[in-house]
C-alpha cells in the first residue's frame, strides 16, 4: 500500500492538515495528470459547445418545460454517478483504469450526432442519459488514476490541474460554439454536429498519450462482484469527506438555471454561452491555485470561501435584472467550483486505502449525483411554480445551512 494514503484510520483532522514537505510539492507534475487534463479540455469542448446551447434549444426549439430541463439534467447527472460506483469498483478489482476511461470517452463521443437530429426533448434525453453513463464510466477510474501516479502531498496540485485543464474547455466550447452560430446563420443542429469532433480527438489523445501505471498484483482481482468488507476499509474519514460532497450538491443544481436566467434577463440566443464562459473562466483561473493551497493550509476553510461565493451567486441571480448581474452571478457560481471540485477529489484519494480508490470515487459521486438530481428537479419545480427569483432564493438557503454546519464541524474539530 502507497505510505502516503490514508486507510480512514487516522485522526479526520489529518486529512484537512498542512503538509509539511514543500520540496515535494514543487515536483513536476506527472505526465499522465497532464494528458489527462487535455483530454478533459477537448470532450468539455465538444461537450460544451452542445450544452451551453441545450437548454434554451429545448424550451424554444423543442417545447420543453423548464421543469422537464431540470429533470432531463438531474437524471443525467444522477446516472453518471450511479454508473461511477460500478466502473470504480471495476477498476480496482481488474487494475485496467484506461480501458474503462476510453470506454467512457468513446462512449460520449458517439452519442454527439444524436443532438444535432433529435426532434423531441425525449430523444435529448435518451442522447444525454447514454452521454452520462459514458461519462460515469470513466470518471471514477480517470480520478483513481490521477492519485495512482501522483505523490500523496501534491494532490490536490494534481487534482487543481487537471480540473483547471477540464474547465478551460468549459468555457472555449461555448466560445467556439457562439462563433460557429454567428458563422452559421443561427443554426444551432449544425453547431451540435461538428461538436463531434473534438470528442474523436480525446479519445484518440486518451489512447496514445496515457500511460497507466503497473499495480502490485495483490491490488487487482479477478472477481467482479461487490464485496462487504471492502466497503468495510472506507472508514468515518471518508464518509464524512462523501457527506460533504453530497450536502454541497444538494446547495448546488444544474447549471442549466444560469442560461436559462440570463435568456430571461435579456440575453439574445446567440450570446447564450457567454454564461457559461464567465462561469468557466473564473472556475479554471481559481483551480489550480486552490488545489495548491488546500495542500498548505486546512482545506475546510477553502471550502467555506466556496459556500460564501455560491450564497453570492445564488442573491446575484435571484435580484439582479441585467445581464450583467447575470454574468456576475455566473462568474461567482465558477468561484464556487474552483475552490470545491478539485479539492473534493483530493480529498475522497487521500481518505481512501490504495486499492479501493476507484470504489471511493464511485460512492462519493453516486451520493453527489443523487444530490444533483433533487436540486435540480426542486429547482425546476420554483422556477414554473414560483419564479426564477424562488429557484436562486432556495440555493441561498441551503448554501447557508452547508455553510453552518461546516463551520460548527470546524469548531468541534479543529
Amino acid at each position: 500500500m502507497n505510505p502516503g494514503v490514508s486507510t480512514g484510520s487516522e485522526p479526520l483532522a489529518k486529512l484537512f492538515a498542512v503538509s509539511p514537505n514543500s520540496e515535494s510539492r514543487r515536483r513536476a507534475i506527472p505526465r499522465t495528470v497532464w494528458a489527462l487534463g487535455f483530454v478533459s479540455l477537448l470532450m468539455d469542448v465538444s461537450s460544451e459547445m452542445i450544452h451551453a446551447f441545450l437548454p434554451v434549444f429545448l424550451v424554444t426549439t423543442l417545447g420543453a418545460s423548464t421543469m422537464l430541463v431540470g429533470l432531463i439534467e438531474g437524471i443525467s447527472e444522477a446516472t453518471a454517478s450511479v454508473t461511477k460506483v460500478f466502473s470504480g469498483y471495476l477498476s480496482d478489482r481488474v487494475g485496467r483504469r484506461k480501458t474503462l476511461a476510453v470506454l467512457g470517452y468513446t462512449l460520449g463521443a458517439l452519442t454527439k450526432p444524436v443532438f444535432a437530429i433529435a426532434a423531441t426533448p425525449f430523444e435529448v434525453l435518451a442522447a444525454r442519459f447514454t452521454d452520462r453513463v459514458g461519462k460515469g464510466i470513466r470518471g471514477a477510474p480517470r480520478d483513481a488514476l490521477v492519485a495512482d501516479v501522483t505523490p500523496a502531498d501534491t494532490r490536490g496540485t494534481a487534482y487543481g490541474l487537471r480540473q483547471s485543464l477540464d474547465t478551460v474547455g468549459a468555457f472555449a466550447g461555448p466560445l467556439l460554439g457562439i462563433v460557429l452560430l454567428s458563422a452559421l446563420g443561427g443554426d444551432m443542429r449544425m453547431v451540435f454536429a461538428i461538436a463531434t469532433i473534438p470528442a474523436v480527438l480525446a479519445v484518440a489523445l486518451l489512447i496514445i498519450g496515457v500511460r497507466e501505471p503497473a499495480r502490485p498484483r495483490e491490488q487487482a482481482s479477478p472477481s467482479f462482484a461487490p464485496r462487504a468488507r471492502d466497503l468495510g476499509k472506507l472508514d468515518r474519514t471518508f464518509w464524512v469527506v462523501a457527506g460533504l460532497g453530497a450536502v454541497f450538491t444538494l446547495a448546488r443544481f444544474s447549471e442549466a438555471f444560469l442560461v436559462l436566467r440570463a435568456h430571461e434577463v435579456g440575453l439574445p440566443l446567440p450570446m447564450v454561452p457567454l454564461v457559461m464562459i464567465a462561469m468557466n473562466v473564473v472556475y479554471a483561473l481559481v483551480s489550480a491555485p486552490a488545489g495548491a493551497w488546500s495542500d498548505r493550509v486546512d482545506r475546510r476553510l477553502v471550502l467555506c470561501g466556496g459556500l460564501v461565493a455560491l450564497v453570492a451567486a445564488d442573491l446575484a441571480l435571484a435580484y439582479g435584472q441585467s445581464v450583467a448581474t447575470a454574468l456576475a452571478g455566473a462568474a461567482l457560481w465558477g468561484l464556487h467550483m474552483g475552490l470545491t471540485q478539485g479539492l473534493f477529489a483530493a480529498m475522497v484519494a487521500d481518505a481512501a486505502p490504495a486499492d479501493l480508490r476507484g470504489s471511493a470515487f464511485g460512492l462519493f459521486h453516486l451520493g453527489s449525483g443523487v444530490a444533483l438530481l433533487a436540486a435540480s428537479v426542486l429547482a425546476g419545480f420554483l422556477w414554473d411554480g414560483f419564479g426564477s427569483a424562488a429557484t436562486f432564493l432556495c440555493g441561498a438557503v441551503l448554501a447557508s445551512c452547508t455553510l453552518a454546519g461546516l463551520l460548527v464541524l470546524v469548531w468541534r474539530e479543529p
